[in-house]
């Protein structure tokens, strides 16, 4: 194992930054070339993450010791130093900026366009060549990228060492949630035995999902490649997933040693570790595109009361949830509009207008535009 160590902001007289990176794997790429980059808590207030990391690490130190590391892998247990300095009246706030406000999985640089100029009749039949060719220009245009700010700092230094990665898996969880799964459509074959050995229950897929996030800064350039180069063979070289851990509640051992078992039978299963192989188990999901996912969200301020359970279906038309308002006496039931799981909450039991309630994963896209919730 080898542990770098990154400045993000070391300006004098202000709080400083620095980003921890572990990598495991033989020496100057003696290990076959193929690469896993593996992030935890970009959302710095999603612990679940940071907790697999930890048993992430220390599997795969003794298997680094072992020589049984083939290729490289690379783990940030802990991918934003900013986000976990950040308190709000002692409360942690880790999904966003407090300096801007964005979400701090969102605006990653998405390089396909300038790649699209660099490229034009460098590409052919060859696809090997053509992702080297890829991969080169990719790294520098991330290079080429000048943050304004410390948080694109942080965004840029996280993209460099994932660009050229053949399997990139961002680990988050959500509010209150079963485990679920975000990848490209390109990739639903690639990801489904993931899904299967996390025991996901829900695996959601789209071309472009909005507001340029982490993982789709990874692969997304392949396939709009392969759009632009119709007549070159580009494949998905990047296997991108969003992996949510369920809740933001659920650090259980338990939990995070399973989860890390299964994220290393997935690398295993890519070639990347040298260990005994488990069978993924039947899976427990179907993939769903996102544009089927439909969030339901407070028509008006009042108390929540689900009246669903998370892991249960609903059927269109049927009842999820009451908003009710104490002070007008006004109730309100939430229905969804077409049938499907309900996977995820929100764990606030107090809801303000326009506030999520609920994601269900239904069957048939009806949604288009930004796709990702805020």
């Amino acid at each position: 194992m080898h542990l770098e160590t990154h400045p993000i902001a070391a300006e004098p007289g202000l709080a400083a930054y620095q980003l921890n990176v572990l990598r495991f794997g033989p020496p100057d790429g003696a290990g076959g070339g193929r690469k896993a980059y593996i992030q935890a808590a970009l959302h710095a207030d999603e612990v679940p993450a940071m907790l697999v990391a930890h048993f992430l690490r220390r599997a795969l130190e003794k298997l680094d010791a072992e020589g049984r590391v083939r290729g490289e892998i690379v783990l940030v247990p802990a991918a934003n130093p900013i986000g976990l300095s950040q308190l709000v009246h002692g409360a942690p706030f880790g999904r966003f900026d407090l300096g801007t406000g964005v979400n701090f999985n969102r605006a990653f640089r998405h390089v396909a366009g300038e790649l699209k100029d660099r490229l034009a009749g460098r590409l052919g039949p060859d696809a090997a060549a053509n992702v080297a060719a890829i991969r080169a220009e990719a790294r520098a245009a991330v290079a080429r990228w000048e943050p304004e700010d410390h948080t694109g700092v942080l965004k840029k230094t996280l993209l460099s060492m994932a660009i050229d990665a053949d399997i990139v898996l961002d680990l988050h969880c959500d509010n209150e949630a079963l485990l679920h799964l975000y990848t490209g459509t390109a990739l639903a074959e690639r990801a489904a035995p993931l899904a299967a050995l996390l025991g996901a229950r829900a695996l959601l897929l789209s071309s472009a999902s909005g507001g340029a996030p982490f993982d789709e800064a990874c692969s997304r350039l392949w396939w709009d490649l392969a759009d632009h180069f119709s007549e070159a063979a580009i494949p998905p070289a990047c296997a991108a997933i969003t992996v949510e851990l369920r809740g933001e509640m659920d650090v259980r051992y338990d939990y995070a040693e399973q989860d890390a078992q299964a994220l290393l039978q997935f690398l295993a299963r890519e070639g990347l570790l040298d260990i005994p192989p488990t069978p993924p188990p039947a899976a427990p999901c179907a993939p769903t595109a996102l544009e089927a996912v439909e969030p339901l969200h407070a028509p008006h301020s009042g108390v929540l009361v689900f009246l669903k359970a998370l892991g249960e279906r609903v059927e269109a038309g049927e009842a999820v949830a009451d908003i009710v308002n104490p002070v007008s006496g006004a109730t309100t039931t939430l229905r969804a509009s077409q049938g499907g799981l309900l996977f995820a909450s929100t764990a606030h039991r107090h809801l303000l207008r326009g506030m999520q309630v609920c994601k269900i994963a239904g069957a048939t896209p009806f949604r288009s535009g930004s796709l990702l919730s805020d």
